[in-house]
């Protein structure tokens, strides 16, 4: 029941951000692999991979297609290529958004969230990208719960 209750606080968080227009993303001052002004976001992605990726927004949730994409593959960062998670590690949280229980290694880096709420955000390691957060209430083997954004990732399927 804790970690139900958890969950709900949770997702009661990402839902006032995502009604406030995202809150207040940072992306640490760092330099990465992948780096563009502002303009070149802009046009590099659209409206909505911008407002997650690049300003820490939060999508609505059940609104992605990635949400049921169950075949073999890829999930990749959608701004910069980077491969992040494997298909074999996705589950169904019943949150509505894309949820995995496992992230490539070296695919992201973590940080405090901005917003005060007790999680961690998730960025991509090669462009600073905000991809979601993860909590600890996930499957095992390793409890936790990398709750993605849909509008930040690609997917890549697997060669038949």
């Amino acid at each position: 029941m804790k970690s139900m209750r958890r969950t709900k606080r949770s997702f009661l968080g990402v839902m006032a951000d995502a009604f406030a227009g995202g809150g207040s993303f940072a992306a640490p001052a760092r330099s990465y692999e992948v780096d563009h002004s502002s303009a070149d976001w802009r046009r590099r992605l659209s409206s909505e991979q911008f407002r997650v990726l690049r300003r820490g927004g939060t999508e609505p949730p059940f609104a992605s297609a990635l949400l049921n994409e169950r075949r073999d593959g890829v999930y990749l960062c959608v701004g910069c290529g980077l491969d992040l998670f494997s298909s074999a590690t996705k589950f169904d949280s019943g949150t509505g958004w894309p949820s995995f229980w496992k992230l490539l290694d070296g695919a992201v880096a973590m940080h405090p969230d901005a917003t005060g709420y007790m999680r961690n955000e998730v960025h991509c390691r090669r462009c600073g990208g905000h991809l979601g957060h993860v909590f600890d209430d996930g499957p095992k083997p390793t409890g936790l719960r990398y709750c993605m954004n849909g509008a930040a990732l690609e997917f890549r399927q697997n060669a038949p």
